[in-house]
């Protein structure tokens, strides 16, 4: 087998992985208001497999939701990015995306209907195992699935990353039925070691199977590029933190699907 020939069928077998992920926009409704998700998976197989809810940041669904579905529909996951603010509902700024986000905030109800919604439509998808999902999320996110955990919903487990860990409803953790892992910045300021002692007072009182994981060095939006490298600033990246958090949700996802991690993505 010549040289040519072995890089000819590498490019071959490499792009045939690359066209087996599909990336699908989905519209679906929370009461009257339409949202619009992003269903990511691998179609080289057609059986079912578990299902990850994505729940995004608060400057809304954006590229980076979709690229963490990717990155675990890599892992052989099916992953659904889900719409919390609405179908075209982008904050064009901090300002407006801190306006949004506390509008849910203070409204756990609505958020909580919302993001079920999404819960919904991922269990719908004919490759998912409805009896294996997860949820994640990030910063908004984490809050936001910490409270569809607290609402009942029926998920295996729940990963937040760098999200807020309050809520005015703790005595809500009785409704907890999965498996919860907190990734948290050990310097955020904007979830004090108030907040922290709080959450971990919460899951204990109702004896939930719970892992709080904090990385040193690391502020708010550990996991998030754009958000550079000054930590003074309360909010950026942190490659280790970053790396170490992925490592361990991949961990706790195949300790709760009882699965071996399958799948071509290294980080």
């Amino acid at each position: 087998m010549n040289f040519s020939f072995c890089i000819s069928l590498f490019a071959a077998i490499t792009m045939s992985a690359a066209a087996a992920l599909k990336k699908e926009k989905i519209e679906y409704k929370e009461g009257d208001t339409t949202l619009e998700g992003v269903l990511v998976y691998d179609d080289a197989s057609q059986s079912k497999r578990p299902g990850i809810l994505i729940a995004h940041q608060w400057m809304g669904l954006t590229e980076y939701e979709q690229m963490r579905a990717e990155m675990l529909a890599r892992l052989g996951y099916v992953a659904f990015a889900a719409d919390v603010y609405g179908k075209g509902v982008h904050p064009k700024n901090s300002q407006e995306a801190g306006a949004m986000a506390g509008k849910y905030k203070n409204d756990r109800e609505l958020l909580r209907r919302r993001i079920k919604a999404g819960l919904e439509q991922l269990r719908k998808s004919q490759f998912v195992d409805g009896q294996k999902i997860g949820a994640i999320g990030y910063c908004f996110g984490g809050t936001t699935v910490l409270e569809l955990a607290r609402s009942g919903a029926d998920i295996a487990g729940l990963v937040s990353f760098h999200g807020a860990l309050g809520t005015a409803t703790p005595e809500d953790a009785k409704n907890i039925k999965c498996k919860v892992l907190v990734c948290h910045g050990a310097d955020d300021p904007f979830v004090p070691a108030e907040e922290v002692k709080g959450f971990e007072e919460e899951m204990r009182k109702t004896k939930v199977d719970w892992e709080l994981v904090a990385y040193g060095n690391a502020v708010h939006s550990f996991t998030e590029e754009a958000a550079g490298n000054d930590n003074s600033k309360g909010a950026a990246y942190n490659e280790k933190a970053d790396r170490r958090s992925w490592r361990a949700m991949k961990d706790f996802f195949a300790e709760v699907f009882g699965e071996r991690e399958t799948g071509r993505s290294r980080r």
